[in-house]
Formats: structure tokens, C-alpha cells, sequence
């Protein structure tokens, strides 16, 4: 499809080709970091919810392109706290930009943003649904570090029932040939039915375990994730599984050399920063390339690039 005024909600309305044609205009804008591509042109950054990488790569990448951003961190300065809805935010809001980013912690709250604007919209994350840009950059992450996205054993490990960056990074992934996911995670907080239903339909093996040490030595990537508090509706039930797995230097012995260790971070205890200097940490690496991705994307939809 082409990209120029297109919605950014879910990597379920990507193809494999979508897929690789953003990693390849990503490529493209790290070789040439700064350029004019969206003069002119202004990004409103609508953070319902907190954020750090997210919210700032934007940021970077539209400044980076010579274009503007306004927008706010926090809903508690907007509107909303005076009863605006969601909707008329947005119908305000389009007036002001050419392009919205919305981080929202309702699940649907993207797709609702993009039904109301006229304007592109981009989803950061929608409660614990979807997170598409994340899954971009996670892609070019291993593309990078791995040098492929086929043939490809993939651990995911930790909070997979609310973590919105590992559902939509399984449905990326099962577009490629002979990928293969070990899901590690206690039971009350599993890949959920939806997820694996989906994998199962398109013939993508996938294994269950509560214990890392049991497929470590399989796995070409390690992708990590929080425990999120914010998350849970029962704060006793977070205080059972905080702390669950963490990873440190006992790991090394476990895996194949070329391992590969990501994180969408924040972390809090789940990797010691022992691993950091380490030659499968890439969490850092994988932040930093928010940038081309999001630059990448933001000229797609401008029309700035085809």
C-alpha cells in the first residue's frame, strides 16, 4: 500500500512488504542523518501517558527532517481533565498540525484518533494492545545485529500478557520464513489466546515455558520485558510476579555465542547492568534506532519519500 496520509495503528495492516520497504527507508535515513525533507511541515505529540523514548525519538527524528513538533507529556495539562473527550482533542487538535503521534492508555484509543482526524495519525502505544512504531525499530534492530529476519528462534520473556510490544512484534515476525517463538512467562501472564491463535493459524511454531534455562541454548534473540505495575488491576497481583526473572552474567553459560539481548526499556530489575557491556546487549543500540525509523515513517506518511 502506499504510505503518503496513511494511519499508523497496527502491525496488523502491515505486509511483509510494508515491512521492509519502511527497514529500507530507515537504512536509507541513518546514512544521511539531517536533511530538509519536512520543512514546513509540523508533528503534534499527544502523550496521554508516560513516556520516554518514545515521545523524545519522535521528537528527534521530526527535528532532525527540519520539520516542527508541539505537543504536551502529560494528559494532566490538557483538556481531558475538564471532561474533553478523546474526540473533539483530536478534531481540535488537527487544526494545528500536519501529522499526530498518540500515546493513549486505552486500547482502541489510536484507531479511534485516526477515525476522528483527517490528518495521519501515528499510534505510540495504545494501552497494552499495540505499539507498531516499537516494532519497527524492533525489526530493524535485528536486522541490523542478526543480519536477517528469516530462520530466527525468538525468546520472549516476561510480562507477555500486557506487554503491548511483544504482540505486535510476533505478528511482524510471522511474516518471515522459519521463525520459531519460545514464550517464557508465568502462566497468569502468558501470550495472550488472541496472539497465539493468530501464529497458530499461520502455521508459526511456538513453545510455552515458565523457565528460561529450559530453551536459552536455542535462541538466536532474548527480547526481554518489565513486569508492568501499571498494568496490573490488582497491585497484590504485581507484587507476586515483580522480580520474576532477572538476567545477569549466570545467563552467558546458557547461550549460543551470538545471542542477541533486546529490551524496549524502561527496565527496572529484569537485566543486571552487568550484561551492558556485553556483546549480546543491543536494548540501547535498539533505542537509538528509533530514530530512522520514526524518520522513516514520518516522510512516508508526509509524502516527503516514497
Amino acid at each position: 500500500m502506499p504510505f503518503k496520509n496513511r494511519d499508523i495503528i497496527s502491525i496488523y495492516d502491515f505486509s511483509k512488504s510494508d515491512l521492509l520497504h519502511v527497514l529500507k527507508v530507515a537504512a536509507a535515513m541513518e546514512k544521511t542523518p539531517r536533511s530538509s525533507l519536512l520543512k514546513g511541515k509540523i508533528l503534534g505529540t499527544l502523550f496521554f501517558e508516560p513516556s520516554t523514548r518514545t515521545r523524545l525519538s519522535f521528537t528527534s527524528a521530526m527535528e532532525q527532517l527540519d520539520g516542527q513538533v508541539m505537543g504536551f507529556a502529560t494528559s494532566a495539562v490538557t483538556s481531558a481533565r475538564k471532561g474533553e473527550t478523546l474526540w473533539d482533542s483530536i478534531k481540535m487538535i488537527e487544526q494545528y498540525v500536519d501529522i499526530i503521534v498518540i500515546r493513549h492508555p486505552q486500547e482502541g484509543s489510536a484507531r479511534l484518533a485516526s477515525e476522528a482526524a483527517k490528518i495521519p495519525v501515528i499510534n505510540a502505544g495504545d494501552g497494552s494492545n499495540q505499539h507498531p512504531t516499537q516494532t519497527l525499530l524492533d525489526l530493524y534492530t535485528i536486522q541490523k545485529t542478526k543480519g536477517r529476519l528469516d530462520n530466527l528462534k525468538i525468546g520472549m520473556l516476561g510480562d507477555l500478557k500486557y506487554g503491548r510490544t511483544v504482540h505486535s512484534l510476533a505478528i511482524a515476525l510471522s511474516h518471515f520464513t522459519n521463525i520459531k517463538f519460545y514464550f517464557i512467562a508465568p502462566d497468569a501472564l502468558r501470550m495472550p489466546k488472541e496472539y497465539r491463535d493468530a501464529l497458530s493459524e499461520k502455521g508459526v511454531p511456538f513453545e510455552e515455558t515458565e523457565n528460561l534455562f529450559e530453551v536459552s541454548k536455542d535462541l538466536d534473540v532474548l527480547y526481554a520485558t518489565r513486569i508492568q505495575k501499571e498494568r496490573f488491576p490488582d497491585p497484590l497481583e504485581y507484587e507476586k510476579y515483580k522480580g520474576i526473572y532477572r538476567l545477569d552474567k549466570t545467563l552467558l553459560t546458557h547461550i549460543k555465542p551470538d545471542l542477541r539481548i533486546m529490551h524496549p526499556l524502561p527496565r527496572v530489575d529484569e537485566i543486571s547492568p552487568e550484561l551492558d557491556d556485553t556483546k549480546h546487549a543491543v536494548y540501547f543500540e535498539q533505542a537509538g534506532n528509533g530514530i530512522p525509523v520514526r524518520k522513516a515513517l514520518l516522510a512516508l506518511v508526509l509524502g516527503a519519500v516514497k
